[in-house]
């Protein structure tokens, strides 16, 4: 809740900018003093012309009328914002925080360092699901919203965004509905749909606006954008279709067909969406609509969405922001009346100084915070330099006085630096190789570690071997025997060719069967390994993959080529589960090995004759060795 006696909300759409300023009355209420409306034409819709074009729209609505307050809400437009509902899974409350990040780096179409983004959670279903409103918008854009403010002299106190201003004067002034209800924000590029059903709410934005209808009838006819716009306010309405009649007036008659073009693009998305909460969101059907936007009132909008959702009439309005608002006397209730249905979002942000809101969010940037406070301060600052220039001038005559002093005592000191700094250059000269004797020791302790290295590295493959032995013992209930056979360094330094070693898992996990292994046919046993010559021998004539050459540089993964005794006669996922779990044993080997550069690679090789099978695992070692 942001408080001041008098504030001002703005909503800077696509193609009109609206501002009113409010108060709180008696009764805690809030009060209409004053509203603007200013259009910003084609140029509004162009992000190089944008920013200029918006200044000097709420520049000529503060010439036109007295504004007293300096304090302002703004509304971001609905095209440059990005909103998703999404549910999170039941949670401790202290991790909701870091599944939402998560989520916002999943859904939000730029990368989080970019935007600025904000959520709030509106509840959660009879499941504990938690119901989150996720809303983010590029970082630039609301910096331009910023610039604009300032420019113009006033004090940005908060961004907020469409769906959640609309919700929020909905609610204020038709919280007392019961069943399902619709409201269809119509705007210039882009749509909002929102659902209120007992308490609770869910939007969706939609990429269809009135000016999908204007670029139409522009192109075929042949006219301006502006000429275009201007006919389609005047004369346009939506066609009924069917058996009307269509009208003489050939410029109605293409503005209504596209018109009924362009609605009918929007109630497909609306009807999806319908179908969408109903059987995803667990909603109830719609059983009333309310219109609102600058495209709601052109005729027979509501006819058309009545016939298409299969409404009542009366069960089609349009919504009425100043349903619960008080109106200042001295306003002309008449010409209030005729953009009423474009103002939901200022009321919606002049709530947000009156009370708490169902949805509260804040999309201003750090940066544009940091720097309204710096000009909150700037007088200090300014009193504070000069107060130093004062002082300095003060001070002025007494370094004078006293800089003869401290030349006598510069020479004084230099005598006596002077032998000092003879001392520090044999000091560093020894230093130099006291530091160089210090990396010949260390040198010589790695040698002597690593001369041990290769013996404890092999102890550990040992005890790998006979765990994962003791382990599929046990969970095939049956005698096994797995060995390494061959033991491959694999170099990686500075100079290094690309490794020809496959790496990754290779086939399926088979951890679920290992337990109680399926029998042969089984229909859950995993499908036995592919196999196939060229997985028999890799990396030339010997059959050795290597990751470098062994001329130089260090050993930081090592091959081995391991043998087990074949136990498919017992299961068909037997083979698998040995040379999981003796990569899985090796990665947990953390002394000496790193499971996350430890993976099996290659395939399954088995040998009929001998009733065995090979597999290869890549070990990366913890750390490298010199070779």
């Amino acid at each position: 809740m942001l408080n001041s006696k008098s504030f001002l909300a703005v909503d800077f759409g696509a193609v009109n900018v609206k501002l009113a300023e409010f108060e709180t009355n008696d009764d805690g209420g809030l009060l209409l003093r004053q509203y603007g409306f200013k259009s910003l034409g084609q140029e509004g819709t162009q992000e190089a012309s944008r920013e200029a074009v918006m200044l000097r729209g709420l520049q000529e609505l503060f010439s036109e009328k007295p504004y007293r307050s300096k304090y302002i809400n703004v509304c971001a437009p609905g095209f440059h914002t990005f909103s998703k509902f999404v549910k999170l899974p039941p949670v401790d409350t202290s991790k909701v925080t870091q599944i939402i990040q998560y989520e916002a780096q999943q859904n939000v179409p730029f990368p989080l360092e970019e935007v600025v983004w904000d959520y709030q959670i509106l509840g959660a279903t009879a499941t504990g699901e938690l119901e989150v409103l996720l809303v983010a918008i590029k970082s630039d854009i609301v910096e331009g919203i910023f610039k604009v403010a300032e420019h113009a002299g006033l004090r940005m106190q908060l961004v907020d965004v469409s769906p959640a201003a609309l919700c929020n004067a909905f609610r204020y002034n038709y919280g007392d509905l019961d069943g399902c209800t619709m409201l269809l924000d119509i705007g210039a590029k882009t749509s909002n749909l929102l659902f209120f059903e007992k308490g609770s709410v869910y939007s969706r934005g939609i990429n269809i606006g009135a000016n999908s209808i204007t670029q139409d009838f522009s192109k075929e006819s042949r006219i301006g954008f502006a000429e275009a716009e201007k006919l389609k306010i005047e004369e346009g309405f939506v066609s009924l279709g069917g058996a009307y009649e269509e009208p003489e007036n050939p410029h109605q008659a293409a503005i209504s067909k596209i018109a009924r073009q362009v609605m009918t693009r929007l109630h497909i998305q609306v009807n999806q969406t319908v179908q969408f909460y109903r059987g995803q969101q667990g909603g109830s059907a719609p059983v009333r609509l309310f219109l609102s936007g600058g495209a709601s009132v052109m005729p027979y909008t509501a006819q058309f969405f009545s016939e298409k959702l299969n409404l009542p009439a009366d069960a089609v309005e349009y919504f009425n922001p100043f349903r619960n608002v008080q109106i200042d006397p001295a306003l002309n209730r008449e010409e209030l009346a005729k953009v009423a249905h474009s103002m939901g979002e200022v009321v919606g942000l002049g709530l947000r100084n009156l009370a708490h809101c169902p949805v509260e969010l804040n999309l201003m940037p750090k940066s544009s915070l940091d720097r309204q406070l710096f000009n909150q301060k700037k007088p200090y600052f300014v009193s504070s330099v000069f107060c130093l220039v004062l002082m300095v001038v003060a001070m002025g005559w007494f370094y004078e006085k006293v800089a003869k002093k401290k030349e006598e005592a510069l020479v004084e000191l230099n005598q006596k630096v002077e032998p000092l700094q003879r001392n520090e250059q044999q000091l560093n000269t020894e230093v130099k190789k006291m530091k160089a004797a210090e990396a010949e020791a260390d040198q010589y302790l790695t040698w002597m570690e690593d001369k041990f290295y290769w013996s404890s590295v092999l102890t550990q493959l040992r005890e790998v071997m006979m765990a994962v032995e003791t382990q599929q013992e046990t969970a095939l209930k049956a005698k096994i025997g797995v060995w390494i056979e061959k033991f491959t360094p694999l170099i990686c330094g500075p100079a290094v060719s690309a490794s020809t070693v496959p790496a990754g898992p290779w086939l399926p996990d088979p951890a679920a069967h290992l337990v109680n292994p399926g029998a042969p046919g089984d229909p859950n046993a995993p499908p036995p390994p592919p196999t196939s010559r060229a997985g028999k021998k890799r990396g030339g004539a010997s059959g050795q993959a290597t990751e470098g050459s062994l001329a130089g540089g260090e050993v930081c993964k090592i091959l081995l080529l391991c043998r087990a005794v074949d136990m498919t006669s017992l299961a068909a996922a037997a083979n698998g589960g040995i040379a999981y779990a003796v990569n899985a044993e090796i990665g947990a080997r953390t002394n000496y090995f790193d499971a996350t550069g430890t993976a099996l690679s290659g395939t399954l090789s088995p040998d009929a004759a001998t009733y065995t099978f090979t597999f290869e695992v890549t070990v990366k070692l913890k750390r490298p060795v010199k070779f």
